[in-house]
């Protein structure tokens, strides 16, 4: 007698590949969601991004117009060392704060002024009025270094750097200009 083959019936899924299908589609969507809250994160820093920048160019522009006014030597547009104590620009990471006495922002004579800070509209959608609020940048830091060019003894890079934190991310944003002599 020939054996007879039964032939199974191939209808549907088990409960095994339904379950490992929703795992992989669990993943998946996890991936999307983590990816979408960084990129709303990253969007949303986008006024930091201007913040930072407006300060790096803030500092430069107060360097330059110490120099151009005379308010401060070539000498004094320098970070403070052994071989120039007289330099006005500290080279740590500095909040930002408000000018000191001499005007110039980031300058060693800052390191008591209030933080610096942002004015944006109140409730009423409308500056200058009495409900503006005030935002600190108590989270930016701001790093001057000005340095001298080798065989150039009249000219200087100046180098600001302004750092913070928008959500988990770390950012920073880099200016660097020269400043001469003359």
């Amino acid at each position: 007698m020939q054996g007879t083959k039964r032939q199974r019936s191939q209808k549907g899924f088990t409960l095994m590949e339904t379950m490992i299908a929703l795992v992989v589609l669990a993943v998946g969507i996890l991936g999307l969601a983590a990816m979408l809250g960084d990129a709303l994160t990253y969007t949303a820093s986008s006024q930091n991004d201007f913040i930072a920048q407006q300060k790096a160019e803030q500092a430069v522009e107060a360097i330059f117009t110490a120099k151009y006014s005379g308010n401060a030597t070539f000498a004094q547009i320098a970070n403070p060392s052994v071989a120039n104590p007289q330099g006005l620009f500290l080279t740590t990471p500095q909040l930002l704060r408000q000018p000191g006495p001499d005007g110039l922002v980031g300058s060693i004579n800052d390191t008591t002024a209030p933080l610096d800070y942002i004015l944006q509209p109140g409730p009423d959608g409308v500056m200058g009025t009495a409900d503006d609020v005030q935002l600190t940048l108590g989270t930016f830091t701001r790093t001057i270094t000005i340095a001298d060019i080798v065989n150039e003894p009249n000219l200087r890079t100046v180098n600001v750097v302004v750092n913070y934190r928008a959500g988990r991310f770390a950012r920073s944003y880099s200016l660097t200009t020269y400043i001469s002599a003359f």
